[in-house]
């Protein structure tokens, strides 16, 4: 299944990267009527570091319309780590925006790590 972005949802996320950086952000993307089109994203209860970022399965929202995370990486790779292919196997479609967090610094993964195109509208 391939997805597509509202590119208002990407620059809020870059701006919410920056907004906790130098630590990393987390959230989950979600969709509405349209499966295929993520244009919104859900903050959840979740832990910030500089090299990690965090949440409680226990928390999240039971909701059919969560499609997937979105993180950062406060260095220059948007490359996702081990831990980051674990995390990705929970979601249909994964971002990562790595520094200096804009729309040229976002990479989208699907639930095994291969890297998916980004198409926003």
């Amino acid at each position: 299944m391939s997805f597509r972005f509202k590119k208002e949802l990407l620059e809020a996320l870059c701006d919410a990267c920056r907004q906790v950086y130098p630590n990393e952000f987390l959230a989950l993307l979600g969709v509405k009527k349209d499966k295929t089109l993520v244009e919104e994203f859900v903050a959840v209860p979740a832990e910030f570091g500089r090299n990690f970022s965090s949440y409680r399965l226990d928390l999240l929202p039971i909701d059919s319309s969560i499609v997937g995370s979105i993180h950062s990486h406060p260095s220059a790779s948007a490359n996702p780590s081990i831990q980051d292919l674990k995390v990705f196997a929970r979601g249909k479609v994964n971002l990562i925006i790595a520094f200096p967090f804009d729309l040229k610094t976002i990479k989208a993964f699907d639930n095994h790590g291969k890297e998916l195109e980004i198409v926003m509208e």
